[in-house]
């Protein structure tokens, strides 16, 4: 058995492109993406992290099953899998704590509207609710309690100035485009539009970049 057999038996579809490589990419453009973007990006509605939860967990098993034989070839696909393994986990865990790291600086502003919620698994969404609670009571207990209840409040838009933090939408990102387009491009001094062509990697303002990337002409780098 050579070693092409044993990626077969590990991967039978590594030939071509399995679902599971495609999930892998998916879930490298999504880690990418949000490590980039200063705000919180929309969580994936297509059950993407529902099917790499489930290869997790069945490659887990598998890795179960096979410690133990000491069988040199099983041993070479046992360390395949645990490799793979680790990458999946990895960009979870990244991914995940990338998000959490946004919810907690900015829980008011996801919680503030329900376009703003919609971006948030149900997870996530319980999460923040739990956490702006806590965060509160906290504050009544340690000072605001003592202000006139109309100064208590954390959302407060009296005199048009928000209380309420919101990432910052001006934000340098790098993209890459993935289709020829007019890109504008908002400056300090002047505004700039060029004809980009897929390929190009460009350096923008987040609020100029982001119709380009949820519009799929371009993704984050």
């Amino acid at each position: 058995m050579d070693i092409d057999d044993i990626l077969r038996q590990v991967d039978p579809g590594h030939h071509g492109i399995p679902r599971e490589m495609r999930d892998l990419q998916s879930l490298t453009r999504h880690w990418v993406a949000e490590r980039t973007a200063p705000e919180l990006l929309e969580w994936p509605p297509d059950g993407l992290f529902e099917r790499v939860n489930a290869s997790i967990k069945a490659q887990i098993e598998k890795v179960e099953e096979m410690t133990g034989d000491m069988d040199p070839k099983t041993n070479f696909a046992l360390i395949v899998i645990q490799t793979e393994l680790e990458r999946y986990k990895f960009l979870v865990r990244s991914y995940l704590r990338a998000r959490i790291a946004k919810i907690d600086k900015h829980t008011l502003h996801y919680l503030s509207s329900e376009q703003l919620r919609e971006r948030l698994s149900p997870t996530e969404l319980a999460y923040a609710t739990r956490h702006q609670a806590l965060l509160h009571n906290h504050y009544l207990s340690s000072f605001l309690g003592s202000f006139p209840p109309q100064l208590q409040n954390l959302n407060d838009t009296a005199g048009n100035v928000s209380m309420i933090d919101a990432p910052d939408l001006d934000t340098t990102v790098f993209i890459r485009m993935l289709r020829s387009a007019e890109v504008h491009g908002q400056g300090t001094d002047a505004d700039v539009s060029l004809n980009a062509v897929a390929g190009d990697v460009l350096i923008l303002r987040w609020s100029s970049a982001k119709p380009l990337v949820e519009a799929g002409q371009a993704e984050l780098v």
